[in-house]
């Protein structure tokens, strides 16, 4: 009777594992109609379970110029997914004793300082790679985003005391960028070995991560590399490749789906290798995935979470109320990617796209982890295409009206006279931003960082808009002047004209100051 209970056990177990799986001919179909909906070139997907690769495919093209294929092999940049990479090699210090999570910044980059002189003292490692700063979302990227900047890590690290924080430390979670890069500097300064030196031969050799690299300038290969690209004014266009070397240790990593599959297994493996090597302790792989600053969980929330926060370099939450999901995504200009795991499941879901659109992979991957988790079909499809189409439409009409209202103001007698606000002015992290004329025309361009060029359209009396050369950004700002008595601008102020700006583009932490 027991053994006949033991092959019945066995065999519903084979039939839930037949059952969760979703087949290669349906996943192909959606991914195909995936790159239809979200005007997405090429996406290449891989599925980890159990320890074995049961699917890793291309879809679509790697560039919509040559058209060449996108296949498994192809590089992308997998962006802020190297967060990771970056806490695992920060806990191997702590495993070497040159570390603690707990140590404070100051003790390995003495000249680190912030806006508030108590938080500059408190401030850990731990806090430096769990947004938990009390900083506004994304404060500070645009020294690093676009690229193209002068500003080196060292210059990063000594503006960070400008950035005035929105919450107080601790409180509440907003995403940075800076921080991982001053971690990444602690790397250097105790490991001797640069940030990219460390993750490719302490991580990826021993992984088995042969086809990556720690940064995009680091491949001498790129016959196998997507092109980036955008919806730029409505159409999907090509745009070059676009990371700062400087922000690496936030988000410079270039992999492929069976190198990301080995990352994943190899986590899924406690950290130890597929020849048996123990890259992390037991205790320090086990903190990794701690929550450490929490967030909120929405009604109704999609896989019934009941908690979700950021680790140490990872999302984590629970998925239909108990499995630990842990997850990450990334994204440039013209590239978002997304990997995640669901350990408890040994599974692990890859997704890598060359076009700007976050619902896309969201889509894919949503749709594998219901087939595991057991949600009947929610066609996720339809329903964030819907979302999507609607986004669009929201985010072309706002645009719309701002430059309709631009052109009614063309040759308004209301407007400023170029005396009274053409000229130099100073943020204390940014640098300058020159407004000049030529002509009837104004242009507005940062001298730090010079991608950053336009021209600038009167809005109303006191406002201009920045319409930035470089379509692809989607970036354009409202640039508020104030006036004093004399009617002379004396500082500014920037805003997104609408809600798709990525928040990298942070120009509204900007306090301009009019120098001359």
């Amino acid at each position: 009777m027991l053994l006949k209970r033991f092959f019945f056990g066995l065999f519903c177990l084979f039939l839930v594992t037949v059952s969760a799986q979703i087949n290669d001919r349906d996943l192909d179909q959606l991914v195909t109609q995936t790159l239809k909906t979200f005007e997405v070139p090429g996406i290449s997907v891989g599925i980890l379970k159990d320890g074995e690769v049961v699917y890793a495919k291309g879809h679509g093209v790697r560039s919509m110029i040559t058209n060449k294929a996108m296949d498994t092999k192809t590089l992308v940049g997998v962006a802020s997914n190297s967060k990771g990479f970056t806490c695992f090699a920060l806990a191997m210090m702590v495993d070497a004793g040159k570390l603690n999570w707990d140590d404070k910044v100051r003790q390995y980059i003495p000249e680190f300082q912030l806006h508030d002189p108590w938080v500059t003292e408190a401030f850990t490692i731990r806090d430096l790679v769990t947004h938990r700063s009390g900083l506004p979302l994304g404060a500070g990227d645009l020294m690093f985003f676009p690229e193209g900047s002068d500003f080196t890590v060292q210059d990063i690290i000594s503006n960070l005391k400008y950035l005035e924080p929105e919450s107080s430390f601790r409180s509440t979670y907003r995403y940075n960028n800076n921080f991982f890069i001053t971690a990444g500097e602690v790397l250097r300064r105790i490991s001797g070995l640069s940030w990219e030196e460390f993750i490719e031969t302490r991580i990826m050799k021993p992984v088995g991560m042969l086809n990556s690299k720690a940064s995009y300038n680091r491949f001498k290969d790129k016959s196998n590399i997507i092109d980036a690209h955008t919806r730029t004014e409505g159409k999907i266009t090509k745009i070059p490749h676009d990371w700062s070397e400087t922000a690496n240790a936030a988000g410079g990593i270039v992999s492929n789906v069976p190198d990301m599959l080995t990352w994943a297994k190899f986590l899924m493996n406690d950290a130890v290798t597929a020849t048996g090597e123990r890259l992390l302790s037991e205790a320090q792989f086990r903190e990794l995935w701690q929550l450490q600053t929490p967030r909120k969980v929405r009604a109704n929330d999609y896989y019934d979470s009941n908690f979700r926060g950021y680790a140490l370099g990872w999302n984590v939450s629970d998925v239909k109320g108990g499995y630990k999901q842990v997850d990450h995504t990334g994204g440039l200009l013209g590239t978002v990617t997304q990997f995640t795991m669901i350990p408890d499941l040994n599974l692990a879901i890859v997704v890598l796209t060359n076009q700007m659109n976050g619902l896309a992979f969201n889509t894919i991957t949503n749709t594998i982890k219901d087939a595991y988790l057991g949600y009947e079909n929610r066609n996720w499809l339809e329903r964030f295409g819907k979302r999507n189409a609607a986004y669009l439409s929201y985010n072309d009409s706002i645009k719309t009206a701002v430059y309709a209202k631009v052109a009614q103001m063309k040759d308004s007698p209301l407007l400023p006279k170029p005396e009274q606000f053409v000229g130099t002015y100073n943020d204390n992290w940014f640098g300058n931003i020159i407004i000049s004329q030529k002509g009837s025309t104004y242009s507005i361009r940062s001298v730090r960082s010079p991608r950053l060029f336009g021209v600038l359209l009167p809005y109303n009396a006191t406002t201009f808009v920045a319409k930035w050369n470089d379509r692809s950004y989607d970036a354009d700002v409202f640039v508020q002047f104030t006036f004093n008595e004399k009617g002379e601008a004396v500082s500014a102020s920037m805003k997104h004209i609408a809600p798709i700006t990525d928040f990298s583009f942070d120009f509204h932490d900007l306090e301009l100051k009019r120098i001359k």
